[in-house]
Order: C-alpha cells, then sequence, then structure tokens
C-alpha cells in the first residue's frame, strides 16, 4: 500500500528497494578516498611506544609478584607491600589509559611512571646480579626519558 499523494511518509523504515540504485565504486576510488591522512591521525612517536612497553613490562612484574601478595594477605588483611602493589597497579593502568587516548595529562604522569626507573637501578647496583645490569637499565631509562621528552610526544599528547 503507498501512502497518498502528499502525505508524508511516516515510516522509519527504508524501503528494501528503491528507486534510484546507489553509485558504484571501483576499488581504487574507495582507497584513495578512505585513505587516513597524516593529520587525522598521526603516528605514535617511538618515545610513547617505549614507555607503553615499559608500562606493560610493570603489568607483568606485578603480576608475577601477586603470589607474594596473596599470601601476605592470608596472615594480614592490609599489609605494606600489597598497598604499594595495588597503588602501583592502579597508577600503571591510569596512566596508560590517558596515554593510549592521548590525553595531555598523561604526559606528566609518564614521566613520573618513567622515574621509577631511578630507584630499580640503584636496587639493581646493590644486589648480587651481574654488574652490568644496573647499567642496561640505566641506559634503558636515558632511553626512554629521551624518547618521552621530545617535542613530538607533547604534540602527540595533545587531547584536553
Amino acid at each position: 500500500m503507498t501512502p497518498p499523494e502528499g502525505s508524508a511518509d511516516r515510516s522509519y523504515h527504508r524501503p528494501a528497494v528503491t528507486d534510484r540504485p546507489e553509485p558504484t565504486t571501483t576499488r581504487d576510488e574507495t582507497s584513495a578516498t578512505t585513505a587516513p591522512t597524516d593529520t587525522a591521525h598521526p603516528r605514535m612517536p617511538f618515545g610513547i611506544r617505549l614507555f607503553l612497553a615499559y608500562a606493560a613490562l610493570i603489568l607483568v612484574g606485578i603480576a608475577l609478584s601477586m603470589r607474594t601478595v596473596v599470601d601476605q594477605a592470608a596472615t594480614m588483611p592490609i599489609s605494606p607491600i600489597g598497598v604499594v602493589v595495588m597503588i602501583l597497579l592502579a597508577y600503571t593502568i591510569f596512566t596508560m589509559t590517558l596515554v593510549i587516548q592521548r590525553k595531555q595529562a598523561g604526559f606528566g604522569l609518564a614521566l613520573v611512571l618513567a622515574s621509577l626507573v631511578v630507584p630499580g637501578v640503584l636496587l639493581l647496583a646493590i644486589s648480587p646480579v651481574h654488574p652490568a645490569t644496573p647499567f642496561f637499565l640505566a641506559a634503558f631509562g636515558l632511553l626512554l626519558f629521551r624518547g618521552l621528552l621530545r617535542p613530538e610526544v607533547r604534540t602527540y599528547l595533545s587531547e584536553a
């Protein structure tokens, strides 16, 4: 049944068959028109990629230490190491989320999380590990800070 002429079709459903076929495009035309531009999605800088890998390593370390935290929770409900691990877990996840979302606040939080390399170097320097290990961690820390303090990282993390 078709509506009388002059009356509006009040149906919210689109007819399955239309009078006008939609224009078809070739495969080359669609790839040229839908290709993302560099201004719409800038490439993620190396410093951000390195930071996200560092934060993922922190999460792996937290996951590996969970057994100790759970064992201590059996003897006392609130242990100091459990509180520190949970704060580090929440801070790391929150910082990674802000950096992935390209938020401006993620820059400062990423620098604070990257500064945890300094106590790691000092801890490795006094522990019985291979003598080169603290130097490798220090080199990684310098590379991480150098990558995070580059201007393209600031422009990449520019959303309010």
